[in-house]
């Protein structure tokens, strides 16, 4: 009996950390707003607090944003037994008690750190104090870690033990805390670093605030959809919407800002991709415009739909293309993309996507529908995205 109580208890004990290792982090991309492409590294506490109450009251939280995410700058060293502090000046009352109002308000609080001794902006970072750092984390209630890639050398073993080491180190820490592998995929992360721990990773350079930088680095994100799902994303970067030029980081080589219909089409494209939604702006002072589209819960809905798939490239020309996302009800997400400077009267064969029969288009900006048989002909501004659901009709 004692061996067979004993035998229940082992196989208990098994079973519940397999069920633990099965859990997973960000089930679906994660929403959140960053403080680096409006403030780089001017920030102090007062703005996270700022910042925190903008969404919770703009409607952004209800819509899906979760984290606060405090970039490059936080950081004041490190204290006589090696522990990272927060800078006096910016954060006096120090990132637990900041974590204590952000959580108050429902959300969670996403930090940053390098894998290299200095992070980007030359502030004290992590490189030999994994474990330290990451209980460090954990004792100040953080949620989410973005872990950069300055001042570390280039090849990719040395990435992929670096990256390991801080993901073991959060997994140990007695802390849920979903980290973000950053090295701009120049090693090719998708290929490695979800099983090195991360539950996302950046696969591009750093995103400008202009359509160039933004339909370049979808079109580096296009070709990755297999590697992404749930808890393990593709991140083409942050949310340049609302932005408007704002000079800083945002602004760096020539991001003199966008129109609302490209910052419409990041939206669209993002969304179709499965990628994190981070804005960036000031969520403080947002016009309707960049409201509306940061808020069309319908967008955020293929975004986040649990099925957590990234949508394909079907059709790809000079000026048109065409990406269909799979939906967890058996419906479908379709974008189409006008890449050119000049209006595009165009005609797209859905049977030819796969869409047999009569099927319903709903615009998920207009908020129009109509059924087709076949094909749909319609005109799209320049660098505008018609984005589409589509279900079958019997």
């Amino acid at each position: 009996m004692l061996k067979k109580l004993i035998l229940i208890g082992c196989l208990t004990h098994i079973l519940l950390e397999a069920n633990a290792q099965e859990k997973i982090l960000a089930p679906t991309p994660p929403m959140g707003w960053m403080t680096w492409n409006y403030f780089g590294v001017n920030i102090n506490e007062q703005i996270i607090r700022e910042m925190a109450d903008a969404i919770n009251h703009s409607g952004m939280m209800k819509a899906g944003y979760q984290y606060i995410m405090i970039d490059d700058g936080w950081q004041g060293g490190r204290d006589n037994k090696n522990n990272l502090i927060p800078d006096p000046q910016k954060f006096p009352s120090g990132i637990k008690a900041l974590a204590d109002y952000v959580h108050s308000k429902g959300l969670k609080l996403g930090i940053y750190s390098d894998a290299a001794p200095l992070t980007c902006a030359g502030y004290t970072a992590s490189l030999h104090f994994e474990g330290q750092d990451a209980k460090t984390f954990a004792e100040w209630q953080i949620d989410y870690l973005k872990y950069d890639y300055c001042n570390a050398p280039a090849d990719s073993l040395t990435a992929k033990i670096r990256y390991k080491t801080m993901a073991d180190a959060l997994r140990q820490s007695g802390r849920e805390i979903v980290f973000g592998i950053c090295e701009w995929g120049e090693r090719q992360p998708w290929r490695w670093a979800r099983n090195a721990g991360g539950q996302l990773w950046r696969t591009t350079f750093d995103v400008r605030d202009n359509w160039k930088s933004i339909i370049a680095i979808a079109d580096m994100n296009f070709m990755l959809s297999h590697y992404a799902g749930p808890g393990h994303w593709n991140d083409p970067d942050m949310l340049v919407v609302g932005l408007y030029g704002n000079k800083g980081p945002s602004g760096d080589l020539g991001g003199t800002g966008c129109t609302d219909t490209e910052y419409q089409s990041q939206m669209s494209l993002w969304s179709m991709m499965a990628a994190p939604l981070i804005a960036t702006n000031d969520v403080r002072n947002m016009n309707e415009e960049t409201k509306k589209i940061l808020l069309n819960d319908e967008v955020i809905a293929i975004n986040q739909d649990a099925l957590g798939k990234q949508a394909e490239l079907k059709i790809k020309n000079e000026t048109i293309y065409v990406l269909v996302k799979p939906l967890l009800q058996g419906s479908y997400a379709v974008a189409i993309l006008n890449r050119s400077q000049i209006l595009q009267n165009t005609t797209i064969d859905f049977a030819a996507l796969g869409f047999a029969g009569k099927i319903e288009l709903r615009d998920v900006w207009t908020k129009q529908q109509q059924k087709i048989n076949g094909k749909w002909s319609g005109s799209i501004r320049p660098h505008e995205t018609k984005l589409f659901t589509v279900k079958l009709v019997r």
